[in-house]
């Protein structure tokens, strides 16, 4: 139990800090900057476009490395979250809102590549484009909202990652096991 898990806690959190920065900063100063430098709407969207798609492969492996160590903390932990009280309920929530945060982000992935083919210049995105019309006014109104839903989300997985490292001081775990046996002993009540 007084086992270390360093490189899976780092990729845990080092994941989930590159995810909700570079979302946060993405919603603020990348879709800014395009808004101001962007002459018309296209440069706009062609201009956001660029930078997200720069930061894609960066955002992938943060998440990667989040759900990584994720899962291995899930592991190594599977006795507290199984007998400390409190804990199966914070690592629900926090499952559930990393699912929320995964379908945001792949929502504005899909979002910012119809919103980048029905702005390009390529003759063949143009012609895909014209098959395939988007209402890009629509797009671009739920891509703002699903832009800042990701550090919205990313955010409260911070605050959970908090509780959980609350959750894992020794009186707490000593008190969460007590509950925990009290509720599954009726000879203890």
């Amino acid at each position: 139990m007084s086992g270390r898990n360093t490189v899976i806690r780092s990729l845990h959190d080092l994941g989930l800090a590159a995810w909700f920065g570079g979302s946060l900063m993405g919603a603020v100063g990348l879709n800014a900057a395009a808004r101001q430098e962007g002459a018309t709407s296209t440069d706009r969207a062609r201009i956001a476009s660029a930078g997200w798609e720069k930061w894609m492969p960066v955002s992938a492996a943060a998440i990667g490395a989040h759900l990584y160590g994720g899962g291995g903390l899930l592991a190594v932990n599977a006795h507290r979250v199984a007998n400390q009280q409190g804990v199966a309920a914070s690592t629900t929530a926090k499952t559930v809102v990393t699912a929320a945060a995964l379908a945001a982000t792949a929502c504005a992935r899909v979002l910012g590549k119809r919103i980048e083919l029905a702005s390009s210049p390529d003759p063949e995105d143009v012609e895909r484009a014209v098959r395939n019309p988007v209402d890009t006014d629509r797009a671009r109104k739920h891509l703002t909202w699903v832009q800042w839903a990701v550090p919205a989300l990313t955010g409260c997985l911070v605050a959970l990652n908090a509780l959980h490292g609350e959750q894992q001081r020794p009186l707490e775990q000593l008190h969460g096991m007590w509950g925990h046996a009290r509720s599954t002993t009726p000879l203890l009540h």
